[in-house]
């Protein structure tokens, strides 16, 4: 959970932005201060770790920004907002690390203190790769960004870059590199990493001194998402990184609604196929073994005809957390439809198989969950399939003629 500092004498306005806040964000707390009394306390209380300040520059006891002083010197991302903006509230704001400031004039204002928001709590979960063989440069964009609470890793060259995003466990959003370095520029990183991510899974943002017009085009060409000229101002590239980041947010979730299921945002059966047949086709270049499995929850018409169907879609939903709980990170299931699961699972072997598909049957036996005052509970049968075929889709069917021996025999058990 997120926590978010609100400092406003109008209580009108707080009002208005804590609404908004919590209609349009989610898992955060806010706290309310109308004076720099009370906004001091929040701040001080080393039990509260506030990740976000929205302050009022002008309060009655602390009229020129004093609270805004104080929450950026302890390093609190601070959006400043005013009702007027003359030359000394500008200078006022210009004197601290502020990230944003706004009008609060409108409820087009009050949407734009939102997003604001939005973006830099996004930022506390999100890592980007800053590409430069200039260690002074290296430190001036480091600082820069990390004001905006991002999660830095750093490259002295491309070699070095690419191979951290090929060999890290961490999901990189975006990399910002240089144009000429030693070993791999800019270009050719570029080049490579647009070969294995589109532009949607990663960002490429270039900071170079352009004396070449052309050069910026060739960079748009080979796939960056933007290019900033050396020398920048920090504004600038706060703004582009910020914007940059939210049109890959779009993206993916974009990705996330044509490949998840409605109802359970477990895989569907569109992603299945998509992925699985990478997977399958890997596995017959290399000769290896794959798993199917088909999973159906038991007597399921019972439960929806029993309690209803809110009910059964609980019940659903209760599938995939179970099985969610038993499987492998690299293990692919998606709902095929209905009260139907399938896995599939590479790099494991028939006994292990048993194993964890007997592992499964048990916790569904042993599971019970409660919803509107009854206790339910259900088993699953379940099909696998063993092997390698000539397509992904004589598997499944394999697997899906064993599920209906399981249902046919009694159900709660597995048959591969």
């Amino acid at each position: 959970m997120k926590t978010i500092l609100l400092v406003d004498d109008d209580k009108t306005i707080l009002n208005i932005i804590s609404m908004e806040l919590k209609s349009d964000l989610d898992n955060i707390e806010i706290l309310i201060a109308t004076t720099y009394k009370e906004a001091l306390k929040y701040i001080l209380n080393k039990d509260i770790q506030i990740h976000l300040a929205i302050v009022d520059i002008h309060l009655p006891d602390a009229p020129d920004g004093k609270v805004i002083e104080y929450s950026t010197h302890k390093n609190i991302p601070t959006i400043a907002i005013t009702g007027s903006l003359d030359e000394k509230t500008k200078n006022t704001m210009l004197e601290h690390n502020i990230i944003d400031y706004v009008l609060k004039n409108n409820i087009a204002s009050i949407k734009h203190i939102v997003n604001s928001a939005n973006r830099i709590l996004k930022n506390y979960d999100t890592n980007i790769l800053i590409v430069d063989d200039s260690t002074l440069q290296l430190k001036i964009i480091y600082d820069l960004l990390k004001k905006l609470k991002l999660n830095i890793t750093t490259a002295k060259d491309g070699q070095e870059a690419y191979d951290i995003i090929e060999n890290s466990d961490t999901y990189f959003s975006l990399v910002l590199t240089d144009y000429n370095m030693p070993n791999m520029d800019g270009m050719e990183l570029t080049l490579k990493l647009r070969e294995k991510y589109h532009k949607g899974q990663l960002g490429i943002v270039v900071l170079s001194t352009n004396n070449k017009p052309e050069i910026s085009t060739q960079f748009l060409k080979v796939g960056a998402n933007d290019f900033i000229n050396k020398p920048y101002s920090q504004a600038e590239v706060a703004i582009r990184v910020n914007s940059n980041l939210d049109i890959l947010d779009l993206f993916r979730r974009e990705r996330e609604n044509s490949n998840l299921d409605f109802l359970t945002k477990a895989y569907n059966r569109r992603y299945f196929f998509e992925s699985g047949n990478s997977i399958f086709d890997k596995a017959k270049r290399d000769n290896k073994n794959l798993a199917v499995a088909m999973v159906d929850i038991d007597k399921f018409k019972n439960i929806n005809d029993t309690y209803g169907h809110d009910i059964g879609d609980i019940a659903i939903k209760e599938t995939v957390t179970i099985l969610n709980q038993n499987l492998r990170k690299s293990d692919l299931m998606a709902r095929f439809g209905g009260d139907e699961f399938c896995i599939l699972l590479e790099n494991i072997s028939l006994e292990d198989l048993k194993q964890l598909l007997e592992k499964i049957r048990l916790s569904f036996e042993q599971n019970s969950f409660k919803a509107l005052k009854h206790n339910i509970n259900f088993t699953v049968s379940i099909g696998a399939y063993y092997g390698i075929e000539d397509c992904l889709k004589d598997m499944i069917k394999k697997s899906d003629e064993n599920l209906y021996y399981s249902k046919n025999n009694d159900r709660n058990q597995i048959k591969i």
